[in-house]
């Protein structure tokens, strides 16, 4: 894994030359508008590195305003609708987008589960959320997925090989062996865009990670996302 505070250092030097000409205008300019809000899901023993590091692209180059907090317990025998209406209006709050890093047994753990259904809902406060998948590098994967609009010219500007449409669940399961099956249902919902991105692609590109945010959060209105999975109510890795 990359040594946080050395690449920090090495940012702080080095970004602006690092970035695209749209990225020093972005910087520039970032006091003038406002940032989206933006609530970052993670496994909590594995992946807290990681989520460090893009909350401080956040805080140090303007790439969301993070509200992340942690979900505290939540009495599980209260009905399904309940949980994630609390989650929504008192976790998840006034963000408007969820990014959910996807590590090795993120799938697994039911807090992110339920952090995920409750952003695809329009709760009692807050509207439902857009969703951001960041496939860390523990998964080794090595595909993406680019259904935000303009994503394609933004993200991978000098990818110039052709672009695949994945057909049936098992092809996208086999492409994404690590995203939950509530990720993978929304992939395949034509009515819901959605990106799922290499943790290289934002690593060390603050607008890469600005424009993905700000994106998911425009179309989140529109997605009319799968809520036909059950939530998971319990932590189960079956292969541990």
């Amino acid at each position: 894994m990359t040594a946080w505070s050395s690449l920090h250092r090495r940012l702080d030097q080095q970004i602006l030359m690092l970035a695209s000409d749209q990225c020093q205008i972005a910087i520039r300019i970032l006091g003038t508008y406002r940032m989206t809000k933006a609530f970052v899901s993670f496994h909590h023993g594995n992946d807290r590195p990681y989520k460090e590091h893009i909350c401080w692209l956040a805080s140090e180059y303007g790439a969301f305003e993070d509200l992340s907090v942690e979900v505290g317990d939540i009495n599980e025998n209260l009905p399904n609708q309940t949980i994630r209406q609390i989650i929504r209006d008192e976790y998840l709050r006034d963000s408007e987008v969820t990014i959910l890093l996807c590590g090795t047994e993120t799938r697994y753990r039911k807090h992110i589960d339920w952090e995920l259904k409750s952003s695809m809902i329009d709760g009692r406060i807050n509207r439902r959320s857009g969703i951001l998948v960041i496939d860390l590098p523990t998964t080794s994967t090595t595909s993406w997925h680019a259904g935000l609009p303009g994503e394609k010219e933004a993200i991978y500007p000098e990818y110039k090989g052709g672009w695949t449409s994945l057909e049936t669940k098992s092809d996208y399961q086999t492409r994404y062996p690590y995203l939950s099956e509530r990720i993978i249902d929304n992939l395949m919902n034509p009515n819901v865009q959605m990106s799922v991105v290499p943790w290289s692609k934002i690593e060390n590109n603050p607008s890469a990670l600005r424009f993905l945010v700000d994106t998911s959060a425009a179309v989140a209105a529109s997605n009319k996302y799968d809520l036909s999975l059950p939530m998971r109510m319990r932590d189960h890795n079956p292969f541990a």
